[in-house]
């Protein structure tokens, strides 16, 4: 690390980090460093930090597939592990796909998928209006819509059963285990991108309805949910006449599903 004019004392910070249970505390001391222009910014960046806040509110943006992708205070920030999701919904695109990312959050998937696709047509869309606000800023350049409303609600009608992929990183955390995820999460982004309903699937079993009727034939859905509740997802999926796949990467300790509408 190069010295900073605004924190000499680098191990001290790596301590203070670590002690406020911030597991890569040298890498998160290096980035806060690098955020601030001056020793006061510095300082309230990590109070901050030091309190809880989210590292990637206090940046402005979150690293998401080799992307800087911008997220505001409130907005939910994207894992990691959601990078199977991306690439398992790439996987089953066809060629010039016409791609809809619902509960896009910051718009994370959709920012990737637009590099990733080429898609004729993208759009995003989540129910929550500061998400919405911070995906446009993320996608607007690329010129991809982003509708506010519930699920597929806010979609112009012409792209009903003309779809080729849905991509959904809806909440699938059972609500009572909201309590149990970290305070990072818990207190600092929206209840509403985590809450998944009683079984964590009451928002993953509408998503598949809507897509029976948004997908083209032969298209796909592809959504995250966690590895114990596959079998109940894709039994749902199932009812509805789609036909899933499980993806699992231990690396990530990530799982999607990929469903095919049949044509």
């Amino acid at each position: 690390m190069a010295p900073s004019p605004f924190f000499p004392d680098r191990p001290a910070l790596v301590r203070r980090l670590r002690a406020a249970g911030c597991v890569y505390a040298e890498d998160e001391a290096e980035l806060l460093i690098e955020a601030a222009d001056s020793a006061a910014a510095l300082a309230d960046l990590i109070d901050r930090r030091v309190a809880g806040l989210p590292l990637e509110h206090l940046l402005g943006w979150a690293e998401f597939c080799g992307l800087r992708v911008a997220v505001d205070p409130g907005v939910f920030v994207p894992r990691g592990r959601t990078a199977l999701l991306v690439a398992a919904a790439a996987a089953v695109a066809g060629p010039a796909p016409a791609v809809l990312d619902l509960c896009c959050g910051s718009g994370a998937a959709a920012l990737v998928l637009h590099g990733r696709l080429a898609p004729r047509w993208l759009a995003a869309a989540d129910v929550d209006p500061a998400a919405v606000a911070c995906a446009r800023r993320n996608l607007a350049p690329l010129g991809v819509p982003v509708f506010q409303g519930d699920l597929f609600a806010p979609v112009p009608p012409p792209w009903r059963g003309r779809l080729d992929l849905v991509v959904a990183n809806a909440p699938y955390v059972p609500s009572g285990a909201v309590a149990l995820m970290p305070a990072e999460a818990r207190l600092h982004e929206a209840p509403v991108a985590l809450d998944g309903g009683p079984d964590g699937l009451a928002v993953l079993r509408r998503v598949a309805a809507g897509a029976v009727e948004w997908l083209a034939p032969g298209g796909h859905l592809a959504v995250e949910v966690s590895a114990g509740q596959t079998e109940a997802l894709c039994a749902a999926f199932g009812g509805l006449g789609l036909e899933p796949t499980v993806v699992h990467d231990e690396d990530l300790d990530a799982t999607a599903v990929t469903a095919r509408r049949p044509t």
